[in-house]
Formats: C-alpha cells, structure tokens, sequence
C-alpha cells in the first residue's frame, strides 16, 4: 500500500462531492482544484551580503521540503544600488504530493502559531487563485529559532482551476485555510 497525504485524500473523497453539489457541476471533473502552491521570499540586503541568499535558499528549502532557488534581478536600480543579474530573493514551487503535504503543514501548525493570529485576508486575483503574505518565517516548526539571524517574510501563492473567486474561496476554505470572516 503506497502512502497518501491526508489532504489529497480528503480531496478526492470529500472535498469534490461538496463543492459538486455547491456549485452545481454536471462531472466531478469540473470541481476546481489545487494546481500548485509558489513560495517566494525577497531578500532585499543580499545586494552587499551574498551569505543571506544562501541561508535563505537552505531555510526556504527545510520549509518546503523541497530545494529552493535563487531570484536574479532583471534590471540595474542604482537607487537600490543593485545590478542586473544580482541575486535578490529564493522561490520555490510545489506541486502534486509535496503540495498537500505543505498545506497540511501549514494549516495545522504553522498558521495557529502566527501571533495575534485572526485569520488570513480573503482578497483573491478575480480568477480563483489567491497569494497570503507572512511576516514572520519562524512559524514554520522546521526553522530552529536559536539559528535565526534576520526575520524574514514570504509570499505563498495557491494555484488553482477555480474559475471565478468564490469557486476558489470555497475550494481553500475546505482544506482548512482559516479565512477571516
């Protein structure tokens, strides 16, 4: 018997059958679903210091469970006093099993340990698919807290079929995500 994440389960046996019978679709295959989840992270003074990349990189990499990359800018900014071609941040896309693994992680530990903690914004991008920002990646149980030099943020944007935000809404509502209402 192979292993299966929690969350991929629920999805298939539950989540479908709900939001089927919500929305009115005439297959299950119309039910919108979890594409991918991208976790960025700017590193805005790795211009004068090259060790933050690397650090952030081996950070983002425990989170995810997955190696991480480095961001390179685009363009000269002197106002920055950043160069093309300069790393400036890590990013790191998960998809399929690693994917629900990460959202379980996620909705059950990491967000309850978030500090004064009312819920996450609602605001989606008008096609279903929604980005939350973190302030604090030291919610994650993977970062040891003694090793930690600088506090640092992400973004972690959800991907999904969903065609319209409210589709999109109910499909991360019932994995669990903790909207405020």
């Amino acid at each position: 018997m192979s292993y299966e994440p929690r969350l991929k389960k629920l999805y298939k046996e539950e989540i479908t059958k709900k939001l089927q019978d919500r929305f009115n679709y005439s297959s299950p295959m119309e039910v919108p679903r979890l594409v991918k989840i991208s976790i960025n992270r700017g590193v805005g003074s790795a211009t004068s210091d090259k060790k933050l990349i690397e650090t952030s990189i081996s950070e983002l990499s425990s989170i995810a469970g997955q190696k991480a990359v480095a961001t390179y800018s685009l363009v000269d900014v002197s106002n920055f006093k950043l160069r093309k071609g300069v790393a400036i941040g890590t990013r790191v896309t998960l998809r399929s099993d690693r994917m629900y693994e990460f959202l379980d992680r996620l909705v059950s530990i990491s967000l309850p340990r978030t500090r004064d903690f009312k819920g996450v914004n609602n605001k989606f991008d008008g096609r279903g698919n929604y980005t939350m920002g973190i302030k604090e990646h030291i919610i994650f149980p993977e970062i040891d807290i003694d090793k930690v030099n600088n506090i640092n943020g992400m973004d972690i944007s959800f991907v999904t079929t969903a065609n319209t935000d409210e589709e999109g809404y109910a499909l991360l509502e019932a994995f669990g995500i903790p909207f405020k209402k």
